[in-house]
């Protein structure tokens, strides 16, 4: 029946939801504030990406000081080849990363993040040698790192000094090879506490220089201190060999006598044999080196048998018994250690019997010597001219 279904509502039942333009308003309201939340939040999200972004962008830039890697970011290079020359120091120990930044700061290179990469990418970049170096500004990394390796770009001086050399000829190549007056060294040398001369020396820079080859860096290339270096060298050879301070000056002399008379490094142990031998015996040590030395003349000077009667040369070693009182040329480390090291043996005489090979002869007897001497004077008449 209809009346089942068609009723008339009653008062205070609920009809079904149908919204009134207040409720729409209100819902619209709603969505658009969270939509404005929600870009806000978006807004903020952005933000945090990009300041968080920026933060790891500048940790990256800065990585490679903070870590130690190269920052591919900062591995700007130029193209090279370079333009105007300008010199570098590259300290001992230092790595790929360290030379970066001094030539990076010097303007060779970009950056140092290609000097690390082309480091790195260079087989031999391991023999890249401390000391000054002359580049170029604006090189590529590669060709920097490639003339390190080179070792073709480093500004060094070097002082080669021969065993037997005197003060004086030491003094004309160390001028001869730097330019700087020999006036400027005797003057360095007048002050022998900054040279460090040891006072056992008295004074006396002969046999005190070491010879050997000296590498000068560009501010080591002063008077002052190339006679320092010399001096320590020779005083740290002493020690190595435990030379006492007080037997330091008579090791010097007779090694410099040795050094002067011996021509081959076999027959330094037998002369200092021999040397010692005569000094234990009282007999004179009738070494011509010894005698040509104080006589003022130039190295190589044949002593004449006037000399060896010149009583007022104190090197004169035919009229005064003992050591001379002073070396007569800076010896080498080998004379010094035959010196310490005398080979046993009675041998009072020696000679050399041959100016080409440097054969010397060794001998107990005066007439053993004496048959020595005449072979000498065979091979001087065979060799004449």
């Amino acid at each position: 029946m209809t009346d089942l279904f068609e009723r008339p509502a009653v008062q205070g039942e609920q009809q079904p939801a149908r919204s009134s333009r207040a409720e729409q308003r209100a819902r619209r309201a709603a969505k658009k504030r969270r939509q404005r939340r929600r870009r806000r939040a978006l807004v903020v999200l952005l933000v945090s990406l990009l300041v968080v972004g920026g933060a790891g962008y500048l940790l990256l830039n800065n990585a490679s000081d903070l870590f130690g890697f190269a920052n591919p970011l900062e591995a700007k290079d130029f193209e090279g080849p370079g333009t105007e020359p300008v010199d570098v120091v590259i300290e001992p120990g230092s790595t790929g990363r360290d030379m970066g930044a001094v030539l990076t700061e010097a303007g060779v290179v970009a950056s140092s993040a290609a000097f690390a990469n082309a480091f790195e990418d260079n087989p031999n970049a391991g023999k890249i040698q401390p000391g000054t170096h002359t580049l170029l500004l604006g090189m590529s990394a590669k060709d920097a790192v490639a003339r390190l390796v080179a070792n073709d770009s480093r500004v060094e001086t070097k002082i080669t000094i021969p065993e037997g050399s005197t003060v004086s000829q030491i003094l004309e190549k160390a001028s001869s090879v730097t330019d700087i007056p020999v006036a400027d060294f005797q003057a360095a040398m007048a002050d022998t506490a900054a040279t460090g001369l040891p006072a056992e020396a008295n004074g006396n820079y002969e046999g005190w220089l070491f010879p050997t080859t000296y590498v000068l860096e560009p501010q080591d290339k002063n008077a002052l201190a190339i006679i320092q270096g010399m001096v320590s060298q020779t005083v740290m050879k002493l020690d190595e060999l435990g030379v006492a301070p007080e037997n330091r000056e008579a090791v010097l002399i007779k090694a410099s006598l040795i050094e002067r008379e011996a021509g081959r490094d076999e027959d330094r142990p037998k002369m200092s044999r021999a040397i010692e031998n005569r000094l234990a015996t009282g007999m004179p040590l009738q070494i011509d080196a010894a005698v040509a030395y104080g006589t003022g003349n130039p190295p190589g000077y044949q002593v004449k048998p006037e000399d060896t009667r010149d009583a007022t040369n104190p090197y004169n070693t035919y009229a005064h018994n003992g050591l001379p009182p002073g070396p007569i040329a800076s010896p080498g480390a080998a004379s010094m250690q035959a010196v310490l090291n005398p080979e046993p043996g009675e041998w009072l005489f020696w000679t050399t019997v041959n100016y080409d090979t440097k054969e010397t002869r060794f001998a107990v007897t005066l007439a053993e010597h004496n048959r020595n001497v005449d072979a000498l004077k065979q091979w001087l008449a065979e060799n004449e001219g």
